[in-house]
């Protein structure tokens, strides 16, 4: 048994009344006592009044705790004087932090360890004039000369903090996970104004050039460059807030800080560190219950590159006021949201804020608009149902009234539903796809919902049911806004599948089952889309019809305008269909490959002793368990459709040559349309190198089929030589083996494709 440590002599307390005693044996005696997890608690002693003794004087849990000869309080004097080189270096530190908040951590451990910042905020300034280094107006005036630049930069800094975090705190995203918006009882500058310290900035500006005779011209030029860098922060933020502006205009400060940087990256090497002018002893002031933490400052050239990110992420995020139609509008978010690497929170709300902000879409129209564009794009072009003049119809058996009236009672029904969808691509990755498994629950209630305002509307708009073609029962009747409904729900399903693949959620062995999940989604799309192209078919045909078979006068009633919106629709679902189909044929050959390479024992299921391929199954469909439509198969129709037992290995190959070789015409057809006929408007060359990467991810996965072809007809016909038919496929010696590409370095993250290469 390990000897204790010779106990520690008894405190020397001189107090009247007090009486001090040792009771270290008696303590450990009485412990000696006690079984092995034994706990004895007094009911006056409570679990806070424990947690706090174990703090006491703990440095990594108590931060008033101090080391011999340290002092409680920061004694780094802010009225020293500095060195030119010395400003620069605190400015560039402070870039440093800013960024790090940008990047999620608290500003406990970034910007408030300055104490220039500290000596600003506390105690609380009211005025821009307060707010100074030093409040002693007769200190003030021995102030350094040049401290001037300092405060100015500062006052920028705090203030584009307080701008920042307002906005995030403003819209959806996750405290903690995201960014933290705690001030720690820190006003951040609120309640001045930003017209005072955009003044300051360029009065500092202005005295700077006029004492540059004692200042270095390229420190000088440094120094004014950060001051800049700052004025135009500002003014990016304020712009941002005029969405009905031209976004050229709006992009102007971002570009010109997308250049500032690059200048501030080159003159780095200019300024002068001064360590001590930053301290975490500053976290014992603010008003908060967390232990200390260290210092989080990443290195320059780490903060440039982010910044350089922030400001060309700010510079793209205006095109999205370029509004064309929702479908493109939503292929703008999506692709900017899967950038990599990820943009920060600060540029995800500030979308949001662009989108959403007082419930105006993008600055200039209603929530009605823009849902009542999409149905027309997907499935109501030139329809009664969205005509803006039912509206006027006040007479309540009038059927264009009642028409009016449920479209009414659909557009407040999904409007939540509809927006949140462009909400969750603002988010991490992470959270897009659990928010997404949320969102398909609402949508499938949602669908069940308004397939009753459609039986509704067929009553008021008498409409009849699609006839029969080829000795086929009737496809009944449109149901436009559940079929709509069905739409998005397939296409949040598929997201959520293949963003699995992309979060690296299925292991090696379980991506031929999900592959073939994708591809059984995929194809419900595509047939959806093809019912959709039958009942649009048959509106323009009819609207054709009667504009040839009535008078004149009727005749205009189909106009050129309604012939392209009619042709809009139509080129939606064509392109909706192809990416369907594509998706559907390459999920399909990565399905009929991955099991190729089980039944060979090229892939091996890891030892699973407290797992079952059933329970898995349960795992990875949890999310589509509730849903009505499409139904959800059965584990053995999922293991069965799988596993293939009754194809061979090698009609499984030549089936995935087959299949992989249409998903790469489907990509090379989607790669040569134009932006409009894409539905990618203000986003089509992030949407183009997303359907490239998926072309040359479909040429891996054929080439990896045409080898294992290859190997496998070679070993099964040495074997056939050697008389042994017979043995079972995962003996017969391949000569390969399966490399998996990492996370993140493969030719597109939904599509992993794995790499055969010849065995050592």
């Amino acid at each position: 048994m390990q000897q204790l440590d010779p106990p520690s002599p008894a405190p020397n307390i001189s107090h009247p009344g007090v009486v001090a005693s040792d009771i270290t044996k008696k303590f450990a005696s009485a412990v000696k006592t006690l079984a092995p997890g034994e706990l004895i608690k007094d009911e006056h002693f409570t679990l806070f009044e424990s947690v706090a003794a174990l703090e006491m004087m703990d440095s990594k849990m108590d931060s008033g705790a101090l080391a011999e000869g340290e002092s409680l309080d920061e004694e780094y004097d802010v009225s020293r004087d500095l060195l030119p080189e010395e400003i620069l270096g605190i400015i560039d530190q402070l870039l440093s932090l800013e960024m790090a908040w940008h990047l999620g951590y608290p500003l406990s451990q970034t910007v408030f360890t300055s104490v220039y910042i500290e000596s600003l905020l506390k105690p609380r300034p009211t005025s821009i004039d307060e707010a100074d280094f030093v409040r002693d107006a007769q200190r003030r005036e021995k102030e350094p000369k040049l401290l001037f630049v300092l405060r100015a930069y500062c006052l920028g800094l705090i203030k584009a903090c307080c701008f920042v975090n307002e906005l995030v705190k403003d819209e959806l995203y996750y405290e903690e996970e995201d960014f933290v918006s705690n001030t720690y009882d820190r006003t951040l500058l609120f309640d001045i104004p930003v017209e005072p310290i955009n003044s300051l900035l360029q009065k500092a500006r202005a005295d700077l050039r006029v004492v540059s005779n004692v200042v270095a011209k390229d420190v000088s030029a440094a120094l004014d460059l950060r001051l800049e860098l700052r004025i135009a922060f500002l003014r990016a933020i304020d712009l941002a807030t005029l969405r009905k502006a031209n976004p050229d205009s709006l992009k102007m400060p971002w570009i010109q800080m997308s250049g500032l940087i690059e200048h501030i990256n080159k003159q780095h090497s200019l300024g002068k560190p001064v360590p001590e002018a930053f301290s975490t002893k500053l976290q014992r002031g603010l008003a908060s219950t967390m232990p200390p933490r260290p210092m989080v400052q990443p290195s320059f050239e780490e903060s440039y590159g982010h910044f350089k990110r922030l400001f060309q992420d700010g510079v793209d995020i205006m095109d999205v006021l370029k509004y064309a139609e929702p479908q493109s509008l939503l292929t703008f978010v999506s692709t900017f949201q899967a950038r990599k690497p990820q943009p920060l929170v600060y540029i995800r709300t500030l979308l949001q804020s662009l989108l959403f902000k007082e419930m105006v879409v993008l600055g200039n129209y209603s929530i009605r608009q823009i849902i009542d564009h999409d149905l027309s794009i997907v499935v109501l072009p030139c329809a009664p149902q969205i005509d803006p003049s039912f509206d006027r119809i006040e007479l309540p058996t009038d059927p264009r009234h009642q028409t009016a009236a449920q479209m009414e009672i659909f557009r407040q029904r999904v409007a939540e539903c509809y927006l949140d969808i462009f909400r969750i691509f603002c988010q991490n990755r992470c959270r897009v796809r659990r928010t997404l498994c949320h969102s398909i629950q609402e949508w499938d209630i949602l669908q069940a919902d308004v397939e009753e305002i459609d039986q509704l509307l067929q009553i008021a708009l008498d409409e009849k049911p699609l006839p029969a073609e080829r000795g086929n029962s009737s496809l009944g009747y449109s149901l436009p806004l559940s079929s709509w409904a069905y739409l998005y729900k397939l296409r949040q399903m598929e997201w959520i599948v293949q963003l699995g693949f992309e979060l690296d959620i299925y292991q090696t062995d379980e991506l031929a089952g999900m592959y073939w999940y994708l591809n059984y989604l995929a194809k419900t799309r595509a047939q959806h889309g093809d019912r959709i192209k039958l009942f649009t078919m048959r509106s323009l045909n009819e609207a054709r019809h009667d504009g040839k078979t009535k008078d004149e006068k009727q005749l205009s009633h189909y106009t050129i305008a309604k012939e392209r919106e009619y042709m809009q629709s139509l080129a939606y679902l064509r392109v909706t269909m192809l990416d369907a189909a594509s998706t559907w044929e390459f999920a399909d050959s990565l399905c009929c490959l991955y099991t190729a390479l089980l039944r060979l024992g090229l892939i091996r299921p890891p030892p699973r002793p407290y797992g079952s391929d059933a329970l898995r199954y349960d795992l990875r469909m949890k999310p589509f368990r509730t849903i009505a439509l499409p139904q959800l198969p059965s584990f053995d129709d999922f293991t069965r459709a799988t596993a293939q037992p009754d194809i061979s290995t090698t009609d499984l190959l030549r089936y995935a040559e087959g299949a992989v070789a249409g998903a790469r015409k489907g990509y090379e057809a989607l790669g040569k349309m134009a932006d409009t006929q894409a539905f990618s408007v203000g986003a089509h060359d992030r949407w183009l190198t997303n359907v490239k990467d998926c072309l040359k991810a479909a040429i891996a996965a054929g080439v990896a089929v045409s080898t294992l072809q290859r190997a496998y007809e070679k070993a099964t016909a040495e074997k056939g030589d050697a008389g042994g038919g017979s043995a079972k496929e995962e003996d017969l010696k391949i000569g390969l083996k399966v490399e998996m590409p990492a996370s993140g370095k493969g030719y597109h993250d939904w599509w992993i494709v794995p790499k055969l290469v010849p065995a050592a």
